[in-house]
Order: C-alpha cells, then structure tokens, then sequence
C-alpha cells in the first residue's frame, strides 16, 4: 500500500467483458496531469465530517444499477452510477477514455477525491455518510494471481486479468453492497472479501461527493 499522498497508477485500465486488463501507458505529461487531480486519502481529505466517524448499523444509498454497454467500459460505468446518484446524467459515451477522478469533479462533483492507499475504514465511513464510492476490485470478487510490473519510468503498476471496476452503494457491520456493471446486478459482499480484494490493487478509490 502507498504512502498517504497517492495517485493512481500510471495506467490505463481496460475491462472485455468485464475482465480488466491492463491498457497503455499514459506519456508522461498526461500522468502528472492525473496527479495532480489527486489529494492525500486521509480522514482529514474527506468530504465527511472532517473524521472518520463510526458507520452507523446498515446504510443503503440509493444508486441507480446500470449495466456497461461496451466490452472496454466498467471503469466509466461504475463512474456513470455516481454521477447518476447526484442527478448528474452523462452517458457512457461520453465518459468513455477519460480519466476517471477528473471526470467526476468536472461534471458537477468538485469535491471527489481519488487515489490509492484508502484505508477500509475512510472507505465505510464515506458509504456511512451517504456517499457512494467507486473501487477496483477482481471480476465477481474472485481471488485471481496479482502480477507487478514495471513502467518505463520505474513506477510499479499491479494488473490482473480479471481487474474490474464497480461502485459501493451500502454498507453494514459485515457487508458491503455492491452495484456491479458487468451484468447490472446489486449484491452484499463480506468485508473481508472486499478489503482482500481492494487491497490487491493498492486499495484505489474514488469517492463522489
């Protein structure tokens, strides 16, 4: 896991069928780009309280459930359910092959932060408080072999491929719901599941808010 200052990799993700795999490089002048969009993932970044506060019992968001309509789309997708939450409609289309953070905060959501390196805690306390939360996880939550390699300019970049991008729309004292693109379906998964999951790619986050 990163330090607390974290951005995404210096990657492009690509899911067929809902199975990630790794895309092109950025050059190096849209990656700092990219960086720049990101702040620290620490509970004082949140657009909560301010904290990391207790998550209450069981919190439900209410975040429309929309399936990915191109093979190369969970990433904007799962971007799509976030936006659609704050009555942001935006489709696909449009979204598509664009960075994910910068997207969110340009179409009415300024106050998003992205990265890696959020702890399992920022991420129920923000579901707690009623903000839907976009992570990458593995395809159906399976546990599939995690490689590393390394980007030209030294940057260490995990993949797999069955990398795939959903949206968190609840959580309880045990679970977290999910709204998965892939096949438009809704779902409670434990937290252990989760949190092994969101760790294998250095748990990466966007929070809408």
């Amino acid at each position: 896991m990163h330090s607390a200052v974290s951005t995404l990799p210096r990657r492009k993700f690509l899911a067929i069928g809902g199975l990630g795999v790794v895309g092109a490089l950025m050059s190096r002048s849209i990656a700092s780009g990219a960086a720049a969009a990101f702040v620290s993932p620490t509970a004082t970044s949140l657009p909560l309280t301010g904290q990391t506060a207790p998550t209450p019992p069981t919190v439900m968001i209410p975040v429309p459930v929309i399936q990915q309509s191109m093979v190369l789309d969970c990433e904007t997708a799962a971007l799509q359910q976030g936006l659609a939450y704050y009555g942001f409609n935006v489709s696909q289309e449009e979204l598509f092959s664009h960075e994910v953070l910068r997207l969110a905060q340009d179409y009415g959501l300024p106050n998003a932060i992205g990265g890696e390196g959020f702890a399992p805690s920022a991420i129920y306390a923000a579901l707690g408080a009623g903000q839907p939360v976009q992570v990458w996880i593995e395809t159906n939550f399976l546990r599939v072999p995690v490689g590393t390699w390394t980007a030209w300019d030294g940057t260490k970049v995990r993949y797999s491929y069955a990398e795939h991008s959903v949206t968190l729309s609840g959580v309880s004292p045990t679970q977290v719901r999910v709204n998965d693109v892939l096949n438009a379906s809704q779902y409670w998964v434990d937290k252990s599941l989760f949190e092994a999951n969101f760790a294998d790619f250095n748990n990466m986050a966007v929070i809408f808010g």
